[in-house]
């Protein structure tokens, strides 16, 4: 039996695959995606060049790795958008089971860069961020799970997630990476509350964030002395934060020109968790807004499609891919002005680096597929129909 209502794309399964792709996909948030795309190229212009001299490169090097590996996310990015949810959630629990275990084998095999932090595997002519990549296919995993639980004689996924959360928190940590841990267990958290979660039990949950970050400032000099930095009254304007905030200061409304920003001269990592310094200095407050803008267009829209799934398992995954995603860029561009302690996070599709980019890709690509229009009554209509008999 079809089930049609109002507000849906019809869509009939002899279709072929472009033309009923281009019908049911969220082209307002593709589009942000594109557009971020091209400002990262731009603003990569303007900061990646000082870098590349210093370490006596081509003076378009970082900008062209960033061109090939954003190509390679933006392919990703349409491939697995035009994939069914069930491919994806297979596809994505194959891909966070080979993240999970590279990652288990970072202490052994991986490599800090000279960072302090055991993150990456090199492999010579690149590096590659295991936790970039197991980010989307954890959300998929743990919102399978969750759904799995809803279901008559399902199994305890609620239990199940839980425990592999705190198992990659605690992985991450160790690294030591508490950024990307805070994104893991909040992420859980959003599905799990949109799940159905007890308030006593998020209330633990609090619990347990505030102990460990008790415990992560006793024992972790890194985390302490970032979480002392930012609470300290003086900024030393000398420190990354320093050139940062000077330059967002600079800037004005409308930025001191293409080219004549100074930050990028003084910042090692201009080109990545600080390009937003970047773009605020040379383009102003303006340029600032509208990539605020496309960030919340992307989450809004994609959230809006959400609520009028039926599937559990969509609605969740969406949730936590969108909710990952939002949450990520407000980190890096709350380090830059300070409202949040100092933390390595890249912009999503504005910065530079491989990984975060393809996994990027990867990520976005499964929330297009999940917010693709399908025929489906709307929530509320279902929940009118019920009311009625």
């Amino acid at each position: 039996m079809t089930e049609m209502v109002y507000g849906t794309v019809p869509v009939q399964s002899g279709d072929p695959v472009l033309p009923r792709w281009w019908r049911t996909i969220d082209k307002w948030t593709m589009s942000c995606i594109l557009i971020l795309f091209g400002i990262g190229l731009l603003l990569g212009l303007a900061s990646s060049p000082p870098l590349a001299d210093r370490n006596g490169l081509e003076p378009f090097h970082y900008v062209t790795r960033q061109a090939i590996f954003g190509g390679m996310a933006m392919i990703v990015m349409f491939i697995v958008s035009m994939m069914s949810p069930t491919l994806v959630r297979r596809l994505a629990v194959l891909g966070f089971l080979c993240a999970f275990v590279a990652l288990a084998f970072l202490p052994v095999f991986g490599t800090d860069f000279g960072k302090g932090a055991t993150r990456w595997y090199s492999l010579g002519f690149a590096s590659v961020q295991p936790s970039e990549f197991l980010k989307p296919g954890f959300v998929v995993m743990a919102a399978w799970l969750l759904a799995a639980s809803q279901q008559l004689g399902g199994p305890p996924g609620k239990a199940y997630s839980f425990v592999l959360t705190i198992m990659i928190v605690l992985m991450l940590a160790l690294q030591p990476d508490f950024g990307q841990a805070a994104l893991i267990l909040f992420a859980w958290g959003v599905m799990y509350f949109v799940a159905g979660a007890s308030m006593f039990f998020l209330i633990i949950l609090a619990g347990l964030v505030v102990f460990g970050g008790t415990v992560a400032y006793s024992y972790s000099e890194h985390f302490a002395r970032r979480i002392d930095g930012f609470l300290s009254p003086d900024l030393d304007p000398n420190t990354q934060l320093g050139y940062a905030t000077n330059a967002i200061r600079e800037g004005g409304f409308f930025g001191v020109g293409v080219g004549e920003g100074q930050v990028k001269w003084s910042l090692p990592d201009a080109h990545t968790d600080f390009i937003i310094a970047v773009a605020a200095e040379e383009y102003g407050l303006i340029c600032v807004l509208v990539i605020i803008a496309l960030y919340a267009v992307i989450v809004v829209r994609s959230l809006l499609r959400l609520m009028k799934e039926r599937d559990v398992f969509i609605r969740l995954a969406g949730t936590g891919l969108v909710c990952i995603f939002g949450v990520q860029a407000m980190i890096n561009m709350g380090v830059a002005v300070r409202l949040l302690p100092a933390k390595g996070m890249t912009l999503p599709f504005v910065s530079y680096g491989g990984s975060s980019l393809i996994a990027g890709g990867i990520a976005v690509g499964m929330l297009l597929a999940f917010t693709r229009s399908r025929p489906q009554g709307e929530m509320a209509d279902i929940l009118m129909r019920r009311a009625n008999r």
